[in-house]
């Protein structure tokens, strides 16, 4: 007797097995390095990057952004730029912007003020930046059907 599957399971399957084959590139060390590097300069952050929940919430959103990027990799393989493929989940990544933003300003000590603005930047930028690794690497994958 055979075992019926659904669509969405396969589909689900797959996207599993595509996201642990992009996950393997990654590292511990990298993704610390990363956070030391965008928020170090950070009067707010560099404070509040000690407390090691606050990095553990900078390690998902990055691994969240990488593998967001990744997913939305095969549209450059099939011919769009990476700025029109970014357009497409915009929304995702806003998310994960704010998600990131909102979990500094409630750990913080409320004297975000004017730099809030500046933690807002530098959280666009961590996110942007783990989204464009993701793209790229998934790019490459699909290029060399390692996917």
């Amino acid at each position: 007797m055979n075992v019926v599957t659904t669509f969405k399971e396969k589909k689900r399957e797959k996207q599993i097995k595509y996201e642990r084959s992009l996950l393997r590139e990654l590292s511990i060390q990298r993704l610390h390095a990363k956070v030391k590097e965008c928020f170090g300069s950070s009067r707010l952050a560099n404070g509040l990057i000690m407390n090691s929940g606050i990095e553990e919430a900078c390690f998902d959103v990055a691994i969240e952004a990488y593998l967001l990027g990744g997913r939305f990799s095969r549209f450059g393989y099939y011919g769009e730029s990476q700025e029109m493929a970014r357009e497409r989940c915009n929304q995702e990544e806003r998310h994960l912007i704010d998600t990131l933003y909102n979990f500094f300003l409630f750990w913080g000590n409320g004297d975000e003020g004017a730099a809030g603005e500046s933690l807002y930047f530098l959280c666009e930028q961590y996110v942007g930046g783990w989204w464009q690794e993701g793209f790229k690497k998934g790019e490459m994958k699909h290029k060399l059907r390692m996917h």
